[in-house]
């Protein structure tokens, strides 16, 4: 079994502007390559697990994310020699625009779809494995998987009450 590092898109690989597909939009967060290269160097599968509601509000397409996401991989490619292993979307939201979106899903996060779907493809021990997520929603998640490291990354210092969550505020705080 593989261990992974988990972790959110926006707010976490790159600064969230909001619905965030276009490659001219790619800000990486502090840290993020560097910690990408750490743990790709510690047999680390890199897994990106994502709500892009965007689809569902139709702000953009599957295509457009699948496209960013690309983009994401061929920049870490060229900056650090390695890209993510995986990437996961989910494109639903309830109060979406877009009919074929537009429904309560398994796997927009807390819901655990994505995760499991992961897990099962790239065969991770979710005891073994990392996870940084921006939002409440991504740490239950995580939770919900059995994901023992769970770091709520906030750069402006916002403190869940739950212990259980790692607070950080630089993603070089976070320990493989």
């Amino acid at each position: 079994m593989n261990k992974a590092l988990f972790l959110d898109r926006d707010g976490v690989i790159n600064i969230d502007k909001k619905y965030v597909h276009k490659s001219k939009d790619l800000i990486f967060i502090d840290g993020i390559k560097e910690l990408i290269k750490s743990a790709k160097l510690r047999s680390y599968k890199i897994i990106c697990i994502t709500n892009q509601s965007g689809i569902a509000r139709g702000l953009y397409q599957e295509k457009d994310v699948k496209s960013f996401m690309n983009y994401i991989n061929q920049s870490l490619l060229n900056s650090i020699g390695y890209e993510l292993d995986k990437y996961y979307f989910c494109p639903h939201h309830p109060d979406g625009i877009v009919k074929k979106y537009s429904y309560k899903c398994d796997c927009r996060k807390p819901a655990t779809g994505l995760f499991k779907k992961a897990c099962n493809e790239l065969k991770i021990d979710c005891t073994k494995s990392i996870f940084i997520g921006d939002k409440l929603s991504d740490l239950q998640a995580a939770e919900s998987m059995n994901i023992k490291r769970i770091y709520f990354y906030s750069p402006a210092n916002i403190i869940y009450k739950e212990k259980r969550y790692i607070p950080i505020n630089s993603i070089e705080k976070v320990k493989l």
